[in-house]
């Protein structure tokens, strides 16, 4: 396992656990934050290094608030409906990435954010 902590923030509590468990069995520090409120909070105790945003629970704006917020953080943004302009718009705002919430896209994501950074 790689020694990295990753925050989720997803709408559907079904898909954050099932997102959890899979990038559980790659990375030993996977937390959940359950609102807007607990989101600072939990990326700062945990000391995360990989945020998985879902764009639908969140307002317009905040991938470009964390990412000032937390200038090191990575942040994977998962929307369903995830087409270019959106993907650019947020790459715009200091995303990593973006993909649909599937448990294979986000922890093949996760993992190539994660290689990205060991390799700078």
């Amino acid at each position: 396992m790689e020694p990295i902590s990753v925050v989720l923030y997803q709408n559907d509590a079904r898909t954050a656990q099932l997102l959890a468990s899979s990038l559980s069995q790659h990375f030993e520090s996977v937390h959940l934050a359950r609102s807007h409120e607990e989101l600072g909070p939990t990326i700062s105790r945990n000391r995360a290094e990989v945020l998985v945003l879902d764009m639908e629970k969140s307002y317009w704006g905040e991938v470009e608030r964390l990412h000032q917020e937390f200038p090191t953080l990575s942040i994977v943004c998962t929307h369903r409906l995830a087409d270019e302009e959106l993907w650019a718009e947020a790459l715009n705002q200091g995303a990593s990435d973006v993909c649909e919430p599937r448990q294979d896209e986000v922890v093949r994501s996760v993992m190539r954010e994660h290689a990205h950074r060991a390799a700078a």
